[in-house]
């Protein structure tokens, strides 16, 4: 129970990874409030039979409304010990076609939501000397990047950026700031990619994706949710401004076709 007492909130936790982490809370002992822009929040509240869970619907664009969230927490549990900034948003489109509103909703959630959430929770974090913080970036941007994904990578890189920036920033506070750099996890994310590769075949996209995983598979989104419990945890106390991949690998081979 290496999260009991602590208090954490998920932002785009109603599904994908973000339900995959709340669950791995839950499980480890934390007290978890969601936030999510998604109707299938209540459902996922009611689905996770916890009285240690609840949620708030709310679009991380809207820092008033972000502030007024937590300053409801904070009057009702007395802190916020975790933050993790999970919700983010990828449409494939490719660049020389690509809207001012595409490339927007992807900057807007993707980097001022992590900007915005981060900005109204971490000056409790810092009245309290303790806090940590667990940004969703990923391997695409920083480390690879398939055609299309313009967008989704820059603001990525951009989330690693931010990380390693904040986690300077707050090092003194005994706040810790790290970032995890998911490959493929089997998401409604990946689903959309799929279905913006191949329309008419999107599951052929998912099985091209795990051929290419040298552990023949997706992740499943409670393995990154024991990663994000232990980067939430004292077991992590001496690991601040990190990119830790989780990715089965697929970032490693330098080459397909060579090996014996």
């Amino acid at each position: 129970m290496k999260l009991d007492g602590k208090v954490a909130i998920v932002t785009g936790g109603a599904m994908g990874n973000g339900l995959g982490i709340v669950k791995v809370f839950l499980k480890y002992g934390a007290d978890v409030v969601i936030i999510d822009y998604s109707d299938q929040l209540n459902q996922t509240v009611q689905d996770l039979h916890s009285e240690k869970v609840c949620g708030y619907q709310a679009d991380i664009r809207d820092k008033e409304r972000l502030r007024s969230i937590v300053e409801e927490v904070i009057a009702k549990k007395g802190k916020i010990d975790i933050l993790v900034n999970n919700a983010g948003v990828a449409k494939l489109e490719p660049f020389t076609e690509m809207s001012d509103e595409v490339r927007d909703y992807h900057f807007d959630i993707n980097i001022k939501g992590t900007w915005n959430m981060s900005q109204v929770v971490v000056p409790y974090m810092i009245k309290q000397n303790y806090g940590k913080i667990v940004n969703l970036s990923s391997v695409t941007g920083p480390m690879v990047a398939d055609t299309g994904e313009v967008a989704y990578a820059t603001t990525k890189a951009a989330v690693l950026g931010f990380t390693k920036c904040l986690a300077m920033e707050l090092v003194k506070r005994n706040i810790n700031v790290n970032a995890i750099m998911p490959g493929y996890i089997m998401t409604p994310m990946v689903d959309g990619i799929a279905k913006d590769s191949n329309a008419s075949d999107p599951e052929s996209v998912v099985k091209g994706i795990a051929a290419g995983i040298p552990m023949g598979r997706l992740g499943t989104i409670e393995e990154l949710g024991e990663l994000a419990a232990f980067l939430a945890s004292e077991e992590s106390s001496y690991i601040t401004g990190q990119g830790i991949v989780i990715d089965g690998a697929s970032t490693l081979p330098e080459t397909n076709s060579v090996g014996v």
